[in-house]
Order: C-alpha cells, then structure tokens, then sequence
C-alpha cells in the first residue's frame, strides 16, 4: 500500500509512465479526477478550475482571494481522495500538498530538450523550430504557475525522491524503477502516515470553508485539534471562536477548535 506523486514536465510523457505504473502496482490512476471533485463540491466549471491552475497569473488575478480559492478547493478534493490510500496522482502540486508526511513517493519526471522538440514534432506535426517555441512557452507558463500559486519552482531536484530522465530509460524503464521502489518498505503507508494525512485533511477542509471570508487564516489540525490563527482585533476572538466552532464541528474527526487572534497592530 502507497501513496506516489509525478510531478512531469511538459512532453515528457509523464502521465504514460502515471498510467503504466498504476497498472503495475494495481493502484488508481488520478489527476483529472481532482478537478471534477472539486468543480462539483464548489459549483465552478471544471474548465474553470483548469485554466486556472494552468495560467495563473493573467486568470486569478481577476478573482478576489482567487488564488487561495482554488488552491484550498483543489487542496481538499487531492487530500480526500488519499485517504483512500494506493493512488499514483500525475499533476501539479502533488508534493507540495503532501508536504512532511512520510512514506509518500514523490517523483519527477523530465527528459532534455531535444527530445521533448521530437516529441512534439511528431505529435503536433510541427517544425523543430514550432516545435522549440511550443516548448518554452509552455515551460515558461508552468514557472511562473509554480512559483506563483506556491513560491516553488517544481524543477528544483530536491524536491523530489527521485528524479527520472525518461529520455534516458524510456517509458518502460522509468516503470519498472519506480515500480521497485515504491515496494520498498520506506513507501508503505502506516499509521503514521494516515494520521498525518487525516491531520491535513481536516486542516483542508476547515480552510476551505472559510477561506472566501478570511483567506489569510492559517489552519492546521492535530489529533482532531483544529488551531487557527487570523489576524483580527481582540474584541473580537469570542465571536470568532465560536463563529469556527460551529462551522467546523460537523467535519469528522474533530474534537476541539481553538481560535488564536493576532492583533492588527503586532
């Protein structure tokens, strides 16, 4: 049993090895799914949803908090679907969700230059030159999607468990790499692993449920105690508490809920 996450640079035929390595290990496959959750819990289209992750910059500028919206929503559906554990997720951010929690594989999947311009060559039926251009505009808008949404550069090597040329090993090769470390005993979910995952679930799902009226809160979850911090006015930390008391007591597994207030003027 195992959690894995690909974070794959564009043609690099990233979601090809996700599907292969999925079917080696008999877990499920996800990335799309994500998006659907979301869009149907939050009642935004789905294409909505997915140009704004792709392009961040020129489209969630135009939307109040838009930025910490759609991460809190996406955040939730990702973290919901692992606690059904056995999952390879193929899309962006995968391991900056799961960031701290241990025994989850996290892998990049990249490949040079000029095989990426070969691949779309024959995909897209381009120049190599079409072909080029293609290539670093799309590398450009995923850097400064990153780095945007997240303050990260998803390239960066240690970020990741292992990183994989598959220009180097091929589809096949790059499966069955990761397909025998991902039986090791370091990759296997435990109960550690699930309790940090329920831990941030709850810490999700509290956020998501506030973040439209107080997108700077800063949320996290222990043993069912739910600790938030908002900067507001002292006057006002008894209102607030019970305000989040009664939002969040309804989602499982939580047992108390403290509110911490920092004054505007610290």
């Amino acid at each position: 049993m195992g959690i894995i996450t690909i974070s794959r640079g564009s043609y690099s035929r990233g979601m090809e090895i996700a599907q292969k390595l999925s079917d080696n290990l008999g877990y499920e496959c996800i990335w799309r799914e994500i998006l659907l959750k979301a869009s149907e819990e939050f009642n935004i289209p789905e294409v909505a949803l997915t140009q704004a992750i792709q392009d961040a910059p020129s489209f969630l500028d135009h939307i109040k908090h838009g930025k910490k919206k759609y991460i809190a929503f996406i955040r939730k559906a990702f973290l919901e679907y692992l606690q059904k554990d056995n999952i390879v997720y193929h899309g962006l951010a995968g391991h900056f969700f799961t960031k701290d929690i241990p025994n989850i594989l996290n892998v990049r999947i990249t490949a040079n230059l000029s095989y990426r311009i070969n691949v779309v060559m024959k995909r897209d039926n381009v120049s190599k030159e079409n072909a080029r251009q293609i290539l670093n505009d799309l590398d450009e808008v995923r850097r400064k999607w990153s780095t945007y949404l997240y303050g990260i550069d998803t390239r960066t090597p240690d970020l990741y468990d292992i990183v994989l040329h598959v220009d180097c090993i091929q589809v096949d090769g790059a499966v069955d790499i990761l397909s025998k470390i991902a039986k090791r005993p370091s990759f296997q979910t435990t109960p550690e692993t699930l309790k940090k995952l329920k831990d941030k679930l709850i810490a999700a799902q509290a956020y998501a449920l506030i973040v439209s009226n107080f997108p700077e809160a800063k949320i996290v979850s222990k043993d069912g105690v739910v600790l938030i911090s908002i900067e507001s006015s002292l006057a006002a930390e008894k209102r607030l508490s019970k305000k989040f008391e009664k939002l969040f007591r309804d989602i499982d597994g939580v047992k108390e809920v403290k509110t911490y207030v920092i004054p505007f003027d610290t």
